[in-house]
């Protein structure tokens, strides 16, 4: 066996990952420190057989579910490839041409497509205290659909983003560092500046922020949250960032200036979101069907945001980060000044310098997916990949 991948083997071998087995991937900060070291270790397995022509399939049937209530690219089609990578097909819920419209329940709909489903994934992501909601609610009604002897097996769920956190993005976004960095055990001390940037748009979910704190302060890193006065995210997510930054020796702190947050950064991550209060007033407006509130909320919202249009990543702000050579993050699509839009969140120079490191931080995700569907589903994942390298089924044949 290949050097490489027996290190992926050896370091899942010390790893707990039992309570991972026929279990949800929903908040990071749900999961041990050995479990998502699991899915990385995972992910850069999967990647090397598929790289060497390995077929990483551990399905010769079944279903990946799929269910997006808001827009998506890259995460739609990560979720298709890591369930073909693993052998299953795809079907995407159109709910607009289900019968949920004639009033079907949560309970019924979740059991009803997860007949020979092994995954279903979720985006939920536009609504305060709706989205996460919603996905434990789908996972208990299969959970009791199996119970029931209604389903032959338990349908594992995958957050494709919810509106507390963005598990694959920000996982994803971590082993692209974790690569970069050479090694987690070389991110203690490195300095990420999760930073609010101006949009012409509103409405911006709060999980990938929320997700970044959430879980890069569980490395021992020194993490700055940056935005103006009033775009605060959930208090009890920065309730969370404080106490694992304390408890894995980093730092989490919080600034209305992107200037300091960008000083001597080794990371930034320049995004656009909403704010929390404002979420939260939409989710209520929405949910009265008050339309004529919702547009008024909307033109508040823009104005505020046309307020701070100098929250923006230029080649001047990213001089002053750590050698002027800090790692630009972004979770895509960006709005580049000039290009995506008049005036955004990072100059198109800036862009244009990091776009193939920026494509690279994309590309894990589909594994980072994988991986969260390997572990929940595989009871003995070192086992499951040795037999896959020793198989050695070409993927494709040359």
């Amino acid at each position: 066996m290949e050097d490489l991948f027996q290190r992926y083997i050896d370091k899942l071998s010390h790893l707990d990952t039992k309570a991972m087995y026929e279990n949800d991937f929903l908040l990071t900060w749900e999961k041990t420190d050995q479990e998502l070291a699991a899915v990385f270790a995972v992910a850069d397995a999967l990647r090397y057989l598929r790289e060497n022509n390995i077929s990483a399939k551990i399905f010769d049937s079944g279903l990946g579910v799929s269910l997006f209530r808001d827009n998506s690219t890259r995460t739609r089609f990560s979720f298709s490839s890591a369930c073909n990578l693993l052998g299953l097909e795809v079907q995407d819920l159109d709910e607009g041409k289900s019968q949920i419209a004639h009033g079907e329940t949560v309970r019924e709909t979740a059991n009803m497509i997860s007949f020979m489903a092994d995954v279903i994934g979720i985006r939920d992501d536009m609504y305060i205290g709706k989205g996460n909601t919603y996905m434990r609610e789908v996972s208990q009604s299969v959970r009791q659909g199996y119970k029931d002897g209604v389903l032959e097996q338990i349908p594992v769920l995958v957050n494709l983003q919810c509106d507390i956190d963005h598990p694959t993005q920000c996982m994803a976004d971590m082993l692209h560092i974790i690569h970069q960095f050479g090694g987690v055990e070389n991110l203690k001390g490195k300095k990420i500046a999760m930073t609010w940037a101006y949009s012409p748009s509103y409405g911006k979910p709060l999980s990938v922020p929320q997700g970044i704190i959430g879980l890069m302060t569980r490395f021992g890193m020194d993490v700055v949250l940056a935005h103006p006065k009033g775009y605060e995210v959930m208090p009890e997510v920065e309730e969370v960032a404080s106490k694992q930054a304390l408890g894995s020796g980093g730092s989490f702190a919080k600034t209305n200036s992107i200037a300091e947050a960008f000083t001597d950064a080794d990371i930034v991550y320049p995004k656009s979101w909403a704010p929390f209060h404002a979420m939260a007033q939409r989710t209520e407006l929405y949910g009265a069907g008050n339309t004529e509130g919702i547009m008024a909320l909307e033109k508040e919202l823009l104005a505020h945001n046309a307020g701070h249009k100098d929250w923006c990543c230029t080649e001047e702000l990213m001089k002053t980060t750590k050698d002027g050579n800090a790692l630009y993050l972004h979770c895509l699509p960006a709005d580049i000044n000039g290009i995506s839009c008049q005036e955004g969140e990072v100059a198109a120079s800036v862009f244009d310098c990091y776009r193939t490191p920026l494509y690279k931080q994309a590309s894990f995700k589909p594994y980072v997916i994988a991986a969260m569907i390997f572990l929940a589903k595989c009871q003995n994942p070192q086992g499951t990949l040795q037999n896959l390298f020793k198989r050695g089924t070409q993927r494709w044949l040359k």
